[in-house]
């Protein structure tokens, strides 16, 4: 379950509504006290929240709440100086976006985020398998029949996102925001040549074609 505190009533229902739809649980509060209260009284998943609200500031429910839980935090706030957000990172921000932010934006994040605290809701199975590959999540470690691919973090963290969602055509955007939690650049080639490297590492153990290139959208899994 997701707790979103803001204060702004259309924002707040905005990100409720579109987290519903993505096919999260979520409750909502619009001051910082009523968000703390909820944070310490349940276990959530994780939390988005913004800085400027009343009655407690986000700064004053982060700090607090550190105190005693390691909830998952991104602050969502007008602040846009790099010495605000090292501040909240030193107070124990897992993210930071800047409003106006774009509401698939902020969903990658939380998935990336959500990937990198363990708590992903998708991230149940200790396995997943396609074709003859095999990636097991406990020790990270993927294998295509008996031979192990042996996968940089970057390369692996590829594969457990398609594979977990085969039938997606991921564009780059998408497959690089949701791995590393930036920012994509347009003219930033890291995504080709990752892709590029695991279907040769592949190709060495098999024939059987894995990743596919779908033109002028981007990458899945091939049938």
């Amino acid at each position: 379950m997701i707790l979103v505190i803001e204060d702004d009533i259309s924002i707040n229902s905005l990100l409720c509504r579109v987290l519903t739809t993505s096919g999260y649980e979520v409750e909502h509060a619009e001051n910082g006290y009523d968000g703390f209260e909820l944070a310490m009284k349940n276990d959530y998943e994780l939390i988005l929240m913004d800085l400027m609200l009343p009655l407690k500031s986000g700064e004053e429910v982060l700090r607090a709440l550190r105190k005693v839980k390691t909830t998952p935090v991104i602050i969502l706030s007008a602040k846009s100086d790099v010495t605000d957000r090292i501040d909240l990172f030193r107070l124990g921000a897992d993210d930071y976006i800047c409003k106006p932010f774009d509401v698939d934006e902020v969903v990658l994040r939380m998935e990336a985020v959500l990937r990198r605290t363990g708590s992903a809701q998708k991230d149940a199975q200790a396995s997943l398998k396609y074709k003859d590959m095999i990636l097991n999540q406990d020790d990270q470690r993927v294998y295509i029949g008996e031979e192990e691919l042996r996968c940089t973090s970057m390369e692996y963290a590829i594969l457990e996102i398609m594979l977990q969602n085969p039938n997606k055509v991921f564009s780059k955007r998408n497959l690089f925001e949701s791995v590393t939690g930036e920012d994509y650049m347009s003219e930033d080639n890291t995504m080709n040549v990752h892709m590029s490297n695991l279907r040769k590492k592949i190709a060495k153990i098999t024939d059987e074609a894995y990743i596919e290139t779908v033109y002028g959208m981007g990458y899945r899994m091939a049938n």
